[in-house]
């Protein structure tokens, strides 16, 4: 006959707890010393006035938070313009940057000659760095001699001046990111049943209605995590605008990170770079809180609550 220890196998629900805490130690440790620890230190920093050249570090509590709120303060202008500057990347970027990896993924996803190949193609921009991309396009988009303008026969000065500083940077950042996005969406098309489509195809449902009732359903979780991911992405741009546009023309495209650098590192004024910092983090965590609300599963939300309230319902009636 099998003893209990027996039957109670190394994976079983009744082994020791510690095991695995012990597999989780090192993504713990590591977890806690380059993003827990870090985060706390700089909140610690956020409330002094951290100076990088001076030993005395005062404690100023919020007063690094109040004055960004403060318009006589020194950084309440370039910090609210350079907020400002990164709302509008992020609402000209984030449509693109989900929509046309989509559409390329839903092209790549069809069997043709040539696809593995032009998978390959299509995610090749993005394994360059930044520098790289910043460098290349700076030249490629150069008003005087760039290639663009040779090319189309146009005479736009794409770094210097507005709208065209913005058009170049979103059209950059979309050709360099757009195919790591598509490979998400390849990934989360692979995993949609192939007998929905056959069901819908056989009530008549067209391509339109079957992209519609079928694809966008099945890839409602893919959609809330690439829409997360690419808000905060496109929030935390800086490469493209120091490398392509400097900034410019007349800071316009000067992001939130860019300011923050520039005060953390240029000014030697840490403290307040931290609170600008935590403030931007905080407008992007209320963001991401309203994109996972909006995108929710509304009818499985119902479901939930209704399950909930007979559950209770039935408690009543045994307590009764």
């Amino acid at each position: 006959m099998m003893t209990s220890t027996t039957r109670r196998g190394r994976g079983s629900p009744g082994g020791s707890p510690l095991i695995a805490y012990l597999f989780l130690a090192p993504y713990l440790i590591l977890f806690a010393m380059f993003v827990l620890l870090p985060a706390l230190y700089g909140f610690w920093m956020s409330l002094h006035d951290w100076d990088f050249t001076f030993e005395g570090r005062p404690f100023v509590g919020l007063l690094n938070y109040t004055d960004l709120f403060d318009p006589a303060s020194v950084q309440y202008q370039p910090f609210w313009r350079g907020m400002s500057n990164t709302a509008i990347f992020t609402v000209a970027s984030v449509p693109f940057l989900v929509a046309v990896p989509l559409g390329l993924a839903l092209l790549l996803n069809t069997v043709f000659p040539g696809r593995t190949f032009f998978r390959a193609v299509y995610f090749l921009p993005y394994v360059l760095g930044v520098a790289v991309i910043g460098v290349m396009w700076r030249y490629l988009l150069d008003g005087n001699f760039g290639l663009v303008n040779a090319l189309f026969g146009l005479d736009i000065q794409w770094t210097t001046d507005q709208p065209w500083a913005w058009i170049a940077l979103v059209g950059v950042t979309v050709w360099w990111t757009m195919g790591f996005n598509a490979i998400i969406y390849m990934v989360g098309l692979g995993d949609i049943p192939g007998y929905l489509y056959e069901a819908a195809a056989l009530d008549g449902a067209g391509p339109w209605q079957r992209f519609i009732h079928v694809t966008l359903p099945g890839l409602r979780p893919v959609l809330i995590f690439i829409l997360v991911t690419t808000i905060l992405a496109s929030a935390n741009m800086f490469g493209q605008s120091y490398m392509i546009t400097q900034g410019g023309p007349t800071e316009s495209t000067m992001t939130a990170i860019m300011v923050i650098t520039g005060v953390g590192f240029g000014q030697n004024r840490a403290g307040q770079a931290a609170a600008m910092s935590y403030m931007l983090a905080l407008a992007l965590a209320m963001v991401s809180v309203l994109n996972f609300w909006l995108m929710r599963d509304r009818d499985a939300a119902r479901e939930a609550r209704a399950l909930k309230r007979q559950r209770r319902l039935a408690a009543k009636e045994n307590a009764r």
